[in-house]
């Protein structure tokens, strides 16, 4: 089989709508589900989707096929606002069906970039659902705009579909492989036909994927979490450069890309990926108790620390991993809301850091005259934990010291992560004693990048990226 490859120039022009959270933490990327051969598939999406709204907020949806026809019903949104209709799974028939949770990383956050996306192929209708970034969208775009194409939406997914179109070769499978060749960066993709459910890998696995059986059918999603929920068994993770394609009673698995390494996302360990999922093989409990238990013993507590606190709830996991290895006993200190909106009305008198407190309160009973070990996951701006630190001494704190289970960001992310651009990043600007005169901390301590590769999993070819910490790019970019 031969392929005629384009050739482009590698433009990156990737922007983000920063007020979209209260945080200024990394945002999640996406979260894809498919079901294959199960009965209220639509429904088990649903649930999938639930199950990972961690990592995208904006909008979800779900297309459901019953071998004839595909249906489908998305909108901006949580899940559970989306699909707050019962019955809309009447309307979502079939014993398949592609499920996405998006926050945009490439493109706006209107409707019509909401996935799946579904179009009207030659070959019949087609649905897809994208979980990473292509760093050649820009040219790729431009030159399929002018060969003609006529996008519908402003995001990296749709280049799939068009060279997909696109294709000369008679199967399905090898349209895609062709399109696959093409396209460059992270991608876990799921396409729905009306007769086959197919999961995609790029090469360098940059963004998790795992399968799963339930009964006599199968759910492939970004996160296992979603597997117990659903009673679904974890099998594997599908593997770099692999198409695994669901058709009849039948798993065919395709290598189409070579991979001699991966580029595992470490963000997903220490961060993005809840603690009871397993990724990349491994549970993310274990590894982000790993990065607290490194953190600890590279960067002791100050003698007089009276306890550990963390960030809920992304640094719960590290911080108890920091307690643990240190000997000082953890306690809960910060009680975060969950049930805040992604909008808020702010009293007409503006109040101080009214934004962290609407989303964090201390306990002042634990905090009162005490010196504390501050755990978080990480500092993008520090605008966030510059507010909770300042909530945390108002609460009656005597000291505060900050302790982070990952390096200093100074790289953009150009691979699924929304990052600010490299100017907003305090670590890129700053030394660290000016971070932490920033926050307004006693002690600021990071763990260095070669700790963090010490904690986390390693095996034959397994590797991380890590460009976020390093400036070293898997796949070479040009952000000029």
């Amino acid at each position: 089989m031969s392929f005629q490859y384009i050739i482009l120039n590698q433009d990156l022009s990737i922007k983000s709508d920063h007020s979209k959270s209260l945080s200024d933490a990394a945002r999640p990327n996406c979260a894809v589900i498919g079901i294959w051969g199960l009965s209220e598939a639509a429904n088990l999406s649903y649930l999938g989707l639930y199950a990972m709204q961690h990592r995208g907020q904006e909008a979800a949806g779900i297309v459901s096929s019953d071998g004839q026809t595909l249906y489908r019903h998305a909108d901006s949104g949580l899940v559970a606002d989306v699909f707050r209709d019962r019955c809309v799974f009447d309307n979502l028939p079939g014993n398949a069906a592609l499920g996405h949770n998006r926050y945009s990383t490439t493109g706006s956050s209107s409707t019509p970039n909401v996935q799946p996306l579904l179009v009207e192929d030659r070959a019949g209708p087609i649905a897809l659902a994208h979980n990473g970034n292509l760093v050649n969208y820009s040219d790729l775009r431009r030159f399929l705009v002018e060969e003609g194409s006529l996008f519908r939406t402003s995001t990296d997914s749709e280049l799939f579909l068009h060279l997909f179109a696109r294709s000369r070769a008679k199967s399905l499978i090898n349209r895609l492989i062709e399109a696959l060749h093409i396209v460059k960066g992270a991608y876990s993709l799921i396409i729905l036909t009306r007769d086959s459910l197919i999961a995609v890998r790029d090469p360098l696995a940059f963004r998790p994927l795992s399968l799963g059986a339930k009964d006599d059918g199968w759910v492939v999603a970004s996160e296992t979490c979603a597997f117990d929920l659903l009673g679904a068994k974890y099998v594997r993770d599908v593997q770099p450069g692999e198409m695994v394609v669901f058709n009849d009673n039948r798993l065919e698995s395709h290598q189409f890309a070579e991979s001699k390494r991966t580029a595992h996302c470490i963000f997903e360990y220490i961060y993005f990926s809840r603690p009871d999922s397993r990724i990349f093989g491994v549970m993310v409990d274990k590894t982000r108790r790993r990065l607290g238990h490194i953190l600890a013993e590279r960067h002791p507590n100050p003698p007089d620390a009276d306890f550990v606190i963390a960030v809920p709830d992304s640094s719960n996991t590290a911080g108890l991993g920091y307690a643990h290895q240190s000997g000082l006993p953890f306690e809960i200190a910060l009680i975060r809301n969950h049930y805040i909106g992604r909008t808020f009305i702010e009293p007409e008198q503006r109040m101080r850091d009214f934004g962290a407190k609407v989303k964090f309160n201390p306990v002042a009973g634990v905090l009162r005259g005490r010196r504390v070990v501050l755990v978080d996951d990480s500092i993008v701006r520090g605008t966030t934990l510059r507010k909770l630190v300042r909530l945390i001494r108002g609460a009656g704190a005597e000291k505060v010291y900050v302790r982070i289970s990952s390096p200093p960001i100074k790289n953009p992310c150009f691979y699924g992560m929304d990052f600010p651009t490299r100017e907003e990043l305090a670590a890129d600007q700053h030394s660290i004693d000016e971070i932490r005169a920033y926050i307004e901390a006693d002690d600021l301590e990071y763990l260095t990048p070669e700790e963090l590769l010490e904690a986390v999993p390693h095996s034959s070819g397994q590797d991380y990226c890590t460009a976020c910490f390093t400036g070293i790019y898997p796949v070479a970019v040009n952000n000029e």
